[in-house]
């Protein structure tokens, strides 16, 4: 460090020790970016010790190979995250389509019979009052109140 600051000193009276201030920082500042990536590698070595073991037990692995596998490692966990986040929605989604398609049906249902139009439309009117709300639903859920209000609203022909 202290022949740093005596070039540093240098510089401000000759041009030529500009470069060769240069020139002794510049494998210094090497050195450090080498030792920060050789660093780094270590470090994915011991956190991924397990999945080298699984892979290639009784090698010697190169950086190169630490850097791969390290890449296809964090690619799998991607899929299984994804995947995961696919299968957690799935289940809210469809209670909702059931919620609707139970609604369709009874109301179609409801629409057959011409002689109890009050009574169709009291139920009618108790169905569009329990679609869930939003609050009631798991978090992460669609709500389906304007879906089954539109479908209700497409279903019901009280002529």
């Amino acid at each position: 460090m202290a022949s740093t600051h005596i070039a540093l000193d240098c510089s401000r009276e000759n041009p030529k020790s500009k470069t060769s201030l240069r020139q002794i920082r510049k494998p210094v500042v090497e050195k450090m970016r080498r030792d920060r990536i050789n660093s780094s590698i270590k470090q994915l070595r011991m956190l991924l010790e397990k999945e080298f073991q699984r892979h290639q037990p009784n090698s010697k692995l190169e950086k190169a190979d630490i850097l791969e596998m390290t890449v296809n490692y964090l690619k799998e966990h991607q899929l299984q995250m994804n995947a995961a986040a696919f299968a957690r929605k799935r289940p809210f989604q469809d209670y909702n389509q059931g919620f609707s398609r139970c609604l369709e049906e009874t109301l179609q249902f409801l629409s057959l019979s011409e002689k109890q139009k009050e009574a169709n439309w009291k139920l009618m009117q108790h169905f569009n009052r329990t679609v869930p709300a939003e609050s009631d639903l798991p978090q992460g859920a669609p709500s389906c109140k304007h879906s089954s209000s539109n479908t209700a609203a497409m279903i019901w022909r009280p002529w």
